[in-house]
């Protein structure tokens, strides 16, 4: 550990054991495809007593008309965010009828990309604009890609945690805004440093359906049942080459240094063309295909395992609102849905990340240089693809390493940061979490890919019904405790204003689409004033 370290845990102990240091704040948003008795995606459309998916702020849709998703608020307390995702599904399973919320990453049994039936929000300006750039990613990578879902863990740190760190830097004097988004982007180069821990404790994706490749073949599978291709070794397919991947969006070079080149090179990836997209046309034959022809349709187009947030004010795009306000959060991107839990995410997992990420924040972090991100890109692939390999290494600037060495020594930098936010709880879940997380360290098999792997290998079990099994003994969980009441009550009327609040959308006719659309990239070339 370095010096600077252990100096700014030290400060922040005596904060946290003064109960003056606050506490970290989460929201989660989880997808999930709805499917029929059979294992295979839902045709029928979005529930209307769901509410409205353009403008319901908690259930929604997300690529598809299938995939739910669900957002929820903000909470100090991860029991309270776990609570709320869990009426979330309790509400979902009260108008669905005989479909289950697939809890798996990988998809459910499909038939051919039309089989991804894309989610329609209405006829507003704003509605069509979200079909459309779906439209687009259709021409782009296909729809099944699209079906894939995972868990995003939207993570912010409180006001008095960035003082304390301030003071501990002697940097009591700085701009607020400017030193959380230098900070914020130092969780995001050392989360890509260290994420692959994340990818193999958490990783629950080593098999998929036939019917996910489309006709297409791949090597390196173990055929298990009549349909099911598993890769023994695999932590994340979702996070693989298999997965989700785009090859031209390796040519942006993102690079996390700083808030403005960040900025920078998302605005310009939104204005520059790229000639596959020229060729397929944006308007054709009086039909949107794509709103543009450049790298990326909208700046949320971007993938990332990680990336910074703010929340958005009206007319305003995610950069403009990074750079008028700075980096309000995180949002981290890379975590499987874990098909053995209920919820597919835990309150053990939480802690731990919450954990990772002030180790991120407090470990130094220097700019990464182009070797190193050629390492990161490297270990990333090798624990997607193979992390069950009690043999694998990771490849570092002294050269190879064990991976199970390397979590070993994260997991020692870990434990300090974890008492930390242990002092301020009336127990210690946090170290807890590192605790039972750490024998998975040694023990692959006790990761969720592990396990999934060993049950369908030795049962010789395909994935659609294994997975289907779950998602039928998930509903009866939720059936068996009742949704909170008050909850109740508030998202049936959340669910009646949100068609209350479309309809208004849909009324508002002065604007063409058209030029709603020119209207939009013309305000995205502009550059937000900070506040």
């Amino acid at each position: 550990m370095t010096d600077y370290f252990e100096g700014v845990v030290s400060a922040l102990m005596r904060s946290a054991s003064e109960g003056r240091l606050g506490r970290i704040r989460r929201g989660i948003e989880k997808e999930g495809l709805r499917v029929d008795a059979e294992g295979r995606i839902s045709q029928q459309p979005h529930q209307r007593e769901l509410g409205s998916k353009l403008t319901h702020p908690h259930i929604t849709t997300d690529y598809s008309e299938s995939l739910l998703e669900y957002v929820t608020p903000v909470f100090p307390h991860p029991s309270d965010a776990l609570d709320f995702l869990a009426d979330l599904h309790r509400i979902t399973y009260r108008y669905i009828g005989d479909e289950v919320v697939w809890p798996a990453s990988m998809p459910a049994r499909l038939n051919g990309n039309d089989s991804v039936p894309i989610a329609d929000f209405g006829s507003s300006n704003s509605g069509r604009m979200k079909h459309v750039y779906r439209r687009g990613l259709d021409v782009r990578y296909g729809r099944i890609m699209q079906s894939i879902a995972g868990i995003h863990y939207n993570v912010s740190f409180p006001d008095t945690l960035w003082q304390v760190l301030a003071d501990a830097e002697g940097q009591s004097d700085v701009n607020a805004r400017d030193y959380r988004s230098e900070k914020y982007f130092r969780v995001i180069r050392n989360f890509r440093r260290h994420g692959w821990l994340l990818m193999y404790l958490f990783g629950a994706s080593p098999a998929i359906d036939k019917s996910f490749l489309d006709g297409r073949s791949v090597e390196g599978f173990e055929a298990v049942g009549k349909s099911t291709l598993l890769a023994s070794d695999a932590s994340s397919l979702r996070m693989s080459d298999l997965g989700y991947q785009n090859k031209v969006q390796d040519q942006l070079k993102v690079r996390f240094d700083t808030l403005n080149h960040y900025v920078e090179t998302l605005r310009s990836a939104v204005s520059t063309p790229w000639p596959a997209y020229q060729q397929a046309g944006t308007e054709v034959d009086g039909e949107w295909r794509q709103l543009s022809d450049t790298i990326l349709q909208i700046e949320n187009e971007y993938y990332s395992d990680i990336r910074p947030k703010r929340v958005v004010r009206h007319h305003q795009t995610p950069t403009q609102a990074l750079e008028a306000e700075g980096v309000e959060y995180i949002e981290v991107r890379c975590l499987d849905i874990n098909p053995l839990l209920p919820l597919g995410i835990d309150e053990q997992q939480t802690r731990f990340i919450d954990t990772f990420l002030l180790y991120c924040l407090l470990d130094s972090g220097d700019v990464i240089s182009d070797e190193e991100e050629q390492r990161i890109v490297e270990n990333r692939r090798r624990v997607v693809t193979n992390g069950l390999d009690p043999q694998l290494t990771l490849a570092s600037v002294n050269g190879e390493v064990a991976l199970a060495d390397a979590a070993e020594d994260l997991f020692r930098a870990l434990k300090p940061v974890a008492e930390v936010l242990d002092a301020s709880e009336p127990e210690s879940p946090h170290a807890d979490a590192l605790n039972v997380l750490a024998q998975r360290v040694r023990d692959p098999s006790l990761t969720p890919a592990g396990q999934i792997a060993y049950a369908l290998a030795s049962e010789q079990r395909d994935f659609i019904d294994w997975t289907l099994a779950k998602a039928r003994q998930h509903a009866a969980w939720f059936a068996e405790s009742p949704i909170d009441p008050a909850r109740d009550t508030c998202l049936e009327e959340l669910a009646e204003q949100s068609w209350q609040q479309q309809q208004a959308l849909e009324q508002d006719t002065s604007v063409p689409f058209d030029e709603y659309v020119r209207r939009y990239f013309a305000c995205a070339e502009k550059h937000a004033t900070p506040r």
